[in-house]
């Protein structure tokens, strides 16, 4: 069902719309042309959308939000001012603010040929990589929030690995919410691993003002032949943050793909993570931890699709809802008629800590092919009593047996990570979530008492 056309969106980008192009290159102000119709045509879905079914991101984008559509600069030392949770990392850091690219960036310096920095800047300076990749995953002809972000995203982040290059150090992007006033946010990422190549990325995203966010982010990732690349995402924002997060992944002959999603804390969040196998023996390994509590919303849908012959894929996702916070999960799996010999699996599973803690999940299989390997399931439930019982019988008081009962339940999508270090650091951010430590944001904003003011301005 096509949702009513966005009039104030497709206003926004009239009004600012010189603003906007401005500082763009001629291949993505191109692509502007095509989305504003695709906007035009779609608007933002509504929960009448199959798709968006369990979350309802209309009463989000408000005329009232200000739009940043410009680089405002961070005053001060940025690497001062904030320190992010994951930082004992030693890794190539860049630091954007409210979808701009700051100056700051820290770490050793990068193998000839690699590119990471502003998507404004690089994208003119290397106008072929963007001819080449730039709206080719995105489906903006297809889905309202792409369009928009495509119309309106000015900057992001511009990575590019060239062929057989091999980055050592991990490549981490601070993405930092920042302002006075409620505030729309659009970025737009570009990352392209040419074959052979080898990379890890982290995204930390953190929220610093008290102030509601609503933030449209689109990320376009190409895993190229032979390609290696562990990408990571880490959500840690307070209450008042609604994100709609797009990853496209389209990965070809004998590449690796493992995708990691880690949401700590948040308002509401879209998460929709699509990977494409396009070339044979290709892999792709998706994982995902959600943990929410007081009236949260988190809703991962994913899509896989097997595209060619001889590709493997498994996707691990769980959820830990207490309080009254909400969660969905759609894993869907499509197996293309020529992609014989496929092996895809997948998994969700979820703890419900509460009997006012809700979660949708819908685990779908659509396999056109006859000789694959392909399973999916799903779980919902509560914390094992005789398991509870068996730690308390043995000295350990209840809230700790709760935290190692929900802990080992979160392990195995931990011991996903690749990067030592990162794992160790996840460890510890989700045994402080469990205990309650996260609440606040980096700012000490009490996010309990942000719940209720953002739930009544959704309204």
């Amino acid at each position: 069902m096509a949702a009513a056309p966005d009039i104030s969106m497709l206003t926004l980008y009239e009004k600012y719309r010189d603003i906007i192009e401005k500082g763009s290159s001629p291949q993505v102000n191109a692509e502007r042309q095509k989305a504003v119709e695709a906007f035009n045509r779609l608007g933002i879905p509504s929960n009448k959308k199959e798709a968006y079914k369990y979350t309802n991101l209309q009463p989000w984008f408000k005329p009232e939000l200000n739009p940043v559509l410009t680089n405002k600069g961070f005053e001060g030392n940025i690497t001062e001012i904030f320190k992010c949770d994951v930082d004992t990392i030693d890794s190539h850091t860049i630091f954007i603010v409210n979808g701009h690219y700051q100056n700051g960036s820290n770490g050793s310096v990068l193998p000839d040929g690699v590119l990471v920095g502003s998507f404004t800047q690089l994208s003119k300076e290397h106008p072929k990589i963007v001819e080449t990749y730039f709206g080719k995953n995105a489906p903006a002809q297809e889905d309202g929030l792409v369009a928009l972000n495509t119309m309106c995203a000015v900057d992001g982040v511009f990575i590019y690995i060239p062929k057989n290059k091999v980055v050592e150090q991990p490549i981490q992007i601070v993405n930092l919410l920042s302002g006075e006033e409620d505030t729309l946010v659009f970025q737009r990422n570009l990352i392209v691993a040419e074959e052979g190549a080898q990379a890890r990325i982290l995204f930390c995203d953190h929220t610093l003002t008290s102030n509601r966010f609503v933030v449209n982010s689109v990320t376009e990732g190409f895993v190229n032949p032979l390609a290696n690349v562990d990408f990571y995402n880490i959500q840690n924002q307070h209450n008042g943050t609604v994100q709609f997060g797009g990853y496209y992944f389209n990965q070809e002959a004998q590449s690796v793909l493992n995708a990691n999603y880690f949401t700590l804390n948040t308002g509401t969040t879209r998460n929709n993570i699509f990977m494409r196998l396009n070339g044979s023996h290709a892999e792709s390994h998706l994982s995902g931890l959600y943990l929410t509590d007081k009236n949260q919303h988190v809703d991962n849908f994913t899509f896989i699709h097997h595209a060619v012959p001889d590709c493997q894929s498994n996707e691990l996702f769980k959820g830990v809802m207490d309080d009254s916070s909400t969660g969905a999960f759609t894993g869907r799996i499509l197996v293309s008629p020529d992609a014989q010999r496929t092996n895809a699996y997948q998994s969700n599973n979820n703890l419900l800590l509460t009997e006012t803690a809700k979660m949708n999940t819908r685990p779908q299989l659509e396999i056109y092919a006859d000789d694959v390997k392909c399973s999916h399931g799903a779980t919902v439930g509560q914390l094992d009593d005789n398991a509870l019982f068996y730690l308390r019988a043995r000295g350990i008081s209840k809230d700790e047996a709760l935290i190692l009962l929900m802990y080992a339940f979160a392990y195995e999508v931990i011991e996903k990570i690749k990067v030592p270090a990162l794992k160790e650091q996840i460890r510890e951010l989700v045994e402080k979530r469990f205990r309650g430590e996260l609440d606040k944001c980096d700012s000490c904003i009490i996010c309990n008492q942000l719940a209720d003011k953002f739930q009544e301005l959704a309204k």
